[in-house]
């Protein structure tokens, strides 16, 4: 049996940035990865920096297999990296193996193809989400029908795609492969695109969509996949319409990535979502235990497992003052043409919540970057307490708008009134100065 101070299991954001802070207290750390393609985690490898790699260089006329090949160098370059720093640390022990838990403190893998035991008085579990694969009928397993992790490595552009779902994921790949040059189709059991965002919002996100080609079929799920031939493969809807494509994405979700790691033997708890569940501090049912990043729930995004990292690392040496309850106002953005971004709450959620509120709005045509650049798509919109002049949210969809929904989101955090933002010197011709007029609200 081997002791560390400290065993993580996942070498994710959240792993390897607790694995490093916690060897500079002098702690001894046992690192636990699975899968060598896999160091750095999710994001780097198979998630956001491929996929921004391969939104970049549609937008700009590389050639799918050019792009694809330029996507496969990045990511080789950033795990190495990755895998450097980690096995450059003294602190660190790094053990490629899957894990299994055998009680609350002891872990058991394969060391040198021997079965082998570690054991810490504290685990983390950082063990990422996997793609949900839905319950359709026919050849699901064909090679043809990809997920999310395994379209971005197919060399050959498809002419046509399906996309199983018209969530986040769905449409950033929409959007991807359209730029390539794909005829994309994608289908939506809902009755409108991401119904849980501005209706203003979405309405234009879809005119733009739909200018690229990309076809919508709203209100219907697959219910078959079929393999016609070497080349194609049938979806057919429950409105009994069928497409032929040369590609199906499954862009239905993730779900946590607990499967066999032996949390039976343990006394920590799964959500009814299947996530580990924790408290307001990372740590789950077991006292010794704790989960960080995609494995936890909630939502799925490196920066969200970099910030549980420190919220982990403040509640083992610091003062406790980091919390999911501190934890303020997260942003997002969806890497679709334009981008669309987005902070706090819609106007809507924010009239339900009971907010006296008054709006902003802005096109995008009317700002003279947009001019400048070349690029009139898009409108932003932002919600403000009227009572109290604080910004309770923003969707921004057209240019540059991942960066600046991080304006938003400190003067929100730092609950400055709109008007900080609306009476602010901006240099020009710039996207932010547009700002002094989409809060330009009474």
């Amino acid at each position: 049996m081997l002791t560390f101070d400290a065993i993580i299991i996942g070498f994710g954001k959240a792993g390897k940035t607790l694995a490093g802070e916690l060897a500079e207290q002098d702690w001894k750390v046992a690192l636990i990865e699975k899968d060598p393609t896999m160091y750095g985690g999710t994001c780097i490898n198979i998630a956001c920096i491929p996929t921004k790699v391969l939104v970049h260089d549609g937008l700009h006329g590389v050639p799918y297999s050019e792009a694809i090949e330029r996507k496969n160098e990045v990511v080789e370059k950033l795990r190495a990296k990755n895998y450097k720093n980690i096995a450059d640390n003294e602190g660190i022990t790094l053990f490629n193996s899957a894990a299994k838990f055998r009680s609350d403190k002891e872990v058991e893998i394969l060391l040198d193809g021997q079965q082998e035991v570690l054991t810490a008085e504290h685990i983390f579990i950082n063990t990422g989400a996997t793609a949900n694969l839905p319950p359709i009928e026919g050849d699901i397993r064909s090679d043809k029908v990809y997920t999310s992790t395994t379209l971005i490595e197919r060399k050959q552009l498809p002419e046509k795609l399906v996309i199983v779902g018209a969530g986040y994921i769905g449409l950033e790949y929409a959007s991807m492969y359209a730029n390539f040059g794909s005829k994309v189709t994608v289908i939506s059991p809902e009755d409108r695109l991401l119904p849980h965002e501005d209706e203003d919002i979405t309405a234009e996100i879809q005119k733009e969509l739909e200018a690229k080609g990309i076809r919508f079929v709203f209100g219907t799920h697959a219910e078959e996949i079929k393999e016609d031939s070497k080349d194609l493969v049938t979806v057919t809807l429950s409105g009994a319409e069928r497409i032929s494509a040369n590609a199906v994405l499954l862009a239905t979700g993730r779900k946590p990535n607990v499967e066999d790691l032996g949390l039976e033997h343990t006394g920590v708890e799964l959500t009814e979502k299947g996530a580990v569940q924790v408290d307001d501090y990372l740590q789950t049912t077991a006292s010794n235990v704790w989960a960080m990043g995609d494995v936890k729930g909630g939502m799925q995004f490196t920066y969200i497992s970099l910030d549980d990292s420190r919220i982990v690392m403040d509640s083992l040496t610091g003062d406790k003052k980091l919390s999911l309850e501190t934890r303020q106002h997260i942003p997002y953005s969806v890497f679709i043409d334009p981008p669309f971004s987005r902070v706090g709450l819609t106007a809507k959620e924010a009239q339900e919540q009971g907010y006296n509120i008054i709006e902003g709005k802005m096109p995008i045509a009317s700002h003279p970057r947009a001019h400048v650049i070349n690029d009139l798509r898009g409108l932003f919109k932002v919600v403000v307490d009227k009572d109290t002049q604080q910004v309770l949210g923003a969707s921004l969809f057209g240019p540059e708008s991942p960066e600046l929904i991080n304006l938003v989101k400190m003067a929100m955090d730092l609950k400055a009134p709109y008007t900080f933002l609306r009476d602010q010197i901006y240099n020009h011709p710039v996207m932010s100065e547009a700002f002094n007029t989409l809060f330009d609200i009474q």
